[in-house]
């Protein structure tokens, strides 16, 4: 048989051990319950980065779309004021030699009056003429 003071050692080392035992499923169920977690978050974390880029990349392609029709839509009002641009030179032309044509014609109008009145002041004077002459004979 073991001695009093050896059997006192074995049974406090055999108490120890129990504890440490104890202690160690204790903190190997802790960090069961954590390395669950951190999977759970880690998986989680790539579910959000998955979801990060698509939405990256949907917001790439929309911006691109939006770019694309803003360039279009500015080419076409460019090329609407090209347009109305020259049709307004032609008619600025067009109106210029409207009213240069209408000077003439004015010109022309009141030349062709002046020539009718002296016709007609002449006419008046030879038919007053041709009336004395008349009355004479």
């Amino acid at each position: 048989a073991l001695p009093i003071c050896l059997q006192e050692k074995v049974h406090v080392s055999e108490g120890l051990s129990l504890k440490f035992k104890q202690q160690h499923e204790a903190l190997s169920a802790q960090l069961q319950v954590v390395y669950e977690h951190r999977s759970r978050l880690e998986r989680s974390l790539q579910k959000e980065r998955g979801e990060h880029k698509k939405t990256k990349e949907d917001f790439l392609v929309y911006k691109l779309e939006a770019q694309e029709s803003l360039n279009k839509e500015k080419q076409d009002a460019l090329n609407r004021y090209g347009a109305l641009s020259s049709q307004h030179k032609i008619l600025k032309n067009q109106h210029e030699d409207v009213k240069k044509q209408l000077v003439e014609l004015q010109d022309e109008h009141n030349a062709l009056k002046l020539q009718n009145r002296k016709m007609v002041e002449g006419h008046n004077q030879r038919y007053s003429q041709l009336q004395q002459e008349i009355g004479r004979a």
